[in-house]
């Protein structure tokens, strides 16, 4: 069964922020609400909740293929 839930915690600040993750689409981008910097995914990560949240992304979850890692 996938988890939708994730608690992304900013590594700025601290804040953590519970969402509700989309089932087949990777966040690249996401905004802390406590510090209002831009989280982008580490490097070999496909999206900001592998790299920060509490649970990675749907398709991690279920071993399909997700977006390709970021290579900058």
């Amino acid at each position: 069964m996938t988890t939708r839930q994730s608690t992304i915690t900013c590594p700025h600040c601290g804040q953590k922020t519970t969402e509700a993750m989309p089932l087949n689409a990777c966040i690249w981008l996401w905004t802390c609400p406590g510090c209002h910097r831009e989280l982008k995914p580490k490097k070999g990560d496909c999206c900001v909740y592998c790299s920060y949240g509490s649970t990675p992304c749907p398709p991690k979850q279920e071993n399909t293929t997700c977006c390709p890692p970021d290579k900058s």
